[in-house]
């Protein structure tokens, strides 16, 4: 058990509260009080129709934040929930995973003004007369943006695990509930905080859409940055839009410091090899709740309920036994379930055949089909360049721990730049030189998704064991050679876990990056986003389903016959 507290904060002392608890006590207080004033403005009385007060005074930014901030942390914390079970049941289960993997492949792909559009007047339903319906449809728009990426990133956490680590947590008899906490876990959680911050950076690329949101051909803009610069654009305002990148700014940095990079420190633990020199990561935020005797004793109390948890999932059998040995699944079984799988896919079909045809005609399937086809060739063109930018990048980063701590938060805020705020310059600059926007408004597409790469392979670089690298020196590897035998074998792994998370990204950002508006002018390229977010604005939603549903075919046809086949090369051959 002292394993696991290592892992964690430091033994408890028996003391009484010293001078570190009283210098946070008043700080601690003061979130909380602030967290709940926050809380309790987002359960006011409410009904559709009523409009809410959004000023562009810039004195009114830091409640904005505030009220931004709450959506988004708890969108991320329901995030890491989703990713943990929908990790764990696809990664152990062979059968849930035929399921699961195809699902959020098509989650991904759908965008998230068609979760509103499902989602929101649900959730009004289910809080009538309160504000908390809206809140909860924008919270869940946000989590739609932060899940899936969370969720690839620890699925293939756990099915890269290396072989030496699975044979020990067999012979030391752990079970599945034990496993997870000492192994898996940590082994994934370099990854999983680096994509938990491409998440949040993902929360504030879509967080316009999310809090400026149309229902019953009612407008409703919540109180948060993203209906600040929503408004800010409406009104060709660029002094608001200063500010409210200042807010932004200013948002990241306050939690880059109060929350990741104490975690990213605090993760250093779960690596191979001993850390704690002189490039670990450090945090003065870590350092101070490690001399607080009152943290200590309550992540003791944490650590001793996880700890006692152990005792009741435990293995009823040793390793010697017949029953510890896997059953595989009996072929009846098997061939059933991918029966059922089979006729559920070609119902699914056969509905939507007969939908297209009653509603818009096979003849706008083909020139959708067509449509998609470009925007796939922007997406791979997209990011093949971005995987050759931002791979050494990132290797750089991820190898100098020093560099990686400084950088941090800048990376997390271009991540976080909405394209939103680059619409003047776009517009701008393609009208007075009459550039083609077919070619011109692509890049906007991966300027959100190039991110997912490069955190990615970030965290693939950054848990590099210290032996390797030292084995790849002593042998004097250099240039292209050490490319090949060494590093791109060491982050292949991550690296495809943020292709294939940017590639769905880019098919989603497409419809706000091929239709783009600057007060009465707008610019359109030819694409399947441009015609869904064309087909949304003219309310055709017969075509809005056809554009979504021909996004979601080109989605998961190119996990499937690209992404999934690195997966397997990953697992089988390119993890230490």
């Amino acid at each position: 058990m002292q394993n696991i507290r290592h892992f964690f904060l430091r033994p408890s002392i028996e003391a009484g509260p010293n001078r570190w608890d009283w210098a946070l006590l008043p700080v601690v207080l003061a979130i909380l009080v602030v967290l709940g004033w926050g809380a309790a403005q987002m359960a006011k009385p409410y009904q559709v129709g009523q409009p809410l007060p959004i000023s562009l005074d810039p004195l009114l930014l830091p409640y904005y934040l505030l009220r931004t901030s709450l959506r988004m942390f708890l969108a991320l914390g329901a995030s890491l929930v989703f990713a943990c079970a929908f990790a764990v049941l696809a990664a152990k289960s062979r059968a849930a995973e035929k399921i699961l993997v195809p699902m959020l492949d098509i989650l991904q792909s759908i965008p998230i003004l068609g979760f509103l559009s499902i989602t929101v007047t649900g959730f009004i339903a289910l809080f009538p007369g309160n504000l908390l319906g809206v809140e909860c449809a924008a919270i869940f728009a946000i989590f739609t943006s932060q899940a899936w990426n969370m969720a690839f990133s620890l699925y293939q956490s756990l099915r890269t695990v290396p072989t030496e680590l699975r044979e020990a947590a067999r012979v030391f008899q752990l079970s599945g509930w034990q496993r997870f906490w000492r192994l898996e876990l940590p082994f994934a959680m370099p990854g999983l905080l680096w994509n938990m911050m491409m998440s949040m950076s993902g929360g504030w690329f879509f967080v316009v859409a999310s809090e400026a949101i149309s229902v019953s051909n009612q407008d409703i803009k919540l109180p948060g940055v993203g209906s600040y610069i929503a408004m800010a654009i409406e009104a060709k305002d660029l002094g608001a839009v200063g500010w409210a990148i200042a807010t932004m700014l200013a948002g990241i940095l306050a939690y880059d410091q109060l929350l990741f990079r104490p975690l990213v420190a605090w993760a250093d633990k779960f690596r191979f090899e001993e850390s704690g020199g002189e490039d670990a990561p450090r945090s003065w935020l870590l350092s101070w709740l490690r001399r607080a005797e009152a943290v200590q004793r309550l992540a003791d109390w944490g650590l001793a309920k996880l700890e006692r948890s152990f005792t009741f999932f435990v293995r009823p059998y040793d390793g010697t036994s017949i029953r510890a040995r896997p059953r595989a699944t009996a072929a009846k079984w098997q061939r059933a379930w991918d029966a059922a799988i089979a006729a559920i896919v070609m119902f699914a079909v056969a509905r939507l055949a007969l939908f297209v045809n009653a509603e818009v005609g096979f003849a706008e399937v083909g020139h959708v089909f067509l449509l998609g086809l470009t925007t796939l060739l922007r997406v791979l063109l997209l990011i093949g360049l971005a995987a050759l930018v931002w791979v050494p990048v990132g290797v750089w980063i991820g190898m100098n721990p020093r560099w990686s701590g400084r950088l941090q938060a800048v990376a997390q805020f271009l991540a976080a730049f909405p394209a939103n705020l680059l619409f003047p310059v776009v517009v701008v600059v393609l009208v007075r030189f009459k550039l083609n926007p077919d070619i011109w408004l692509s890049p906007l597409m991966v300027f959100g998704t190039q991110w997912y790469i490069l955190f990615n392979v970030i965290a693939g670089a950054s848990s590099i064991p210290t032996e390797l690298r030292l084995a790849a020196r002593n042998l004097g590897l250099t240039g292209w050679l050490r490319w090949r035998r060494y590093l791109l074998p060491a982050i292949f792994p991550a690296f495809v876990t943020g292709a294939i998370t940017a590639s769905g990204g880019s098919w989603n950002a497409s419809i706000v990056s091929e239709y783009v508006s600057w007060g009465d002018t707008t610019l359109e390229a030819h694409g399947l986003g441009s015609y869904i977010a064309h087909m949304t604005a003219a309310g055709d939603f017969p075509r809005i389903a056809l554009g979504i549903s021909v996004m979601c075919i080109f989605v998961m046809g190119l996990n499937h016959l690209l992404w999934r086949r690195l997966y397997r090369l990953a697992e089988e051959r390119m993890h230490f």
